[in-house]
């Protein structure tokens, strides 16, 4: 079968999510391609490129858009919760993706949806950008937390000295969890004082 860069990036993918990106080499990417490794070369010029490939192939499947009509509120919401399952299918490259300033462009569906959505809720254009910069470094941090395990590690604490430690948080709860998250947010656009409420 002949080499394709969407199918390097898709045998990239499963290499990943098996032993995540530190493990995958070219000579690894080759043999599970049943490929020579100069083979590749044709198609992908290095390791930095099949990883921008790979998550490339994932974000192409976001589509934040949703129903027209929506609030902007509920596309926020929406958003983020389409842009996290993407990220539960895909635990070790979006760990690695998202620790990235480069990860997000501005060309890229997600920040050009972002964007449209904060100009919905009424913000000025010289806001924009700062906003949608903080959404992304809260949530993507949650989201961050939530791959690694730290979020589920804090959950447990103890709520008081002396008190006992909580169970791990289950799935459900993790949900939950964004949900209240994503109410903060869309809470401080909807507060922002730059913010121009649209009218009913």
């Amino acid at each position: 079968m002949p080499l394709t860069e969407d199918g390097i990036y898709d045998v990239a993918l499963r290499l990943i999510e098996a032993d995540g990106v530190e493990a995958l080499t070219m000579r690894k990417l080759a043999t599970a391609l049943d490929a020579n490794p100069m083979s590749l070369y044709h198609h992908v010029p290095n390791k930095e490129a099949v990883l921008r490939g790979a998550a490339g192939r994932v974000g192409s499947r976001f589509g934040a858009q949703g129903p027209e009509g929506l609030p902007w509120q509920d596309r926020l919401r929406q958003m983020f919760l389409d842009f996290r399952e993407l990220a539960l299918e895909h635990p070790k490259l979006m760990t690695y993706c998202l620790v990235r300033a480069e990860y997000i462009q501005p060309d890229d569906s997600f920040w050009l949806d972002l964007t449209d959505v904060l100009a919905s809720a009424g913000l000025p254009v010289e806001e924009i950008p700062r906003v949608a910069a903080t959404l992304c470094a809260t949530l993507t941090g949650l989201l961050i937390s939530e791959l690694t395990g730290v979020v589920q590690q804090w959950a447990t604490l103890p709520s008081a000295p002396g008190s006992d430690a909580c169970l791990a948080p289950t799935r459900p709860e993790l949900d939950a969890m964004a949900h209240f998250a994503l109410d903060a947010a869309v809470a401080g656009v909807e507060n922002h004082p730059a913010r121009v409420p649209e009218r009913d």
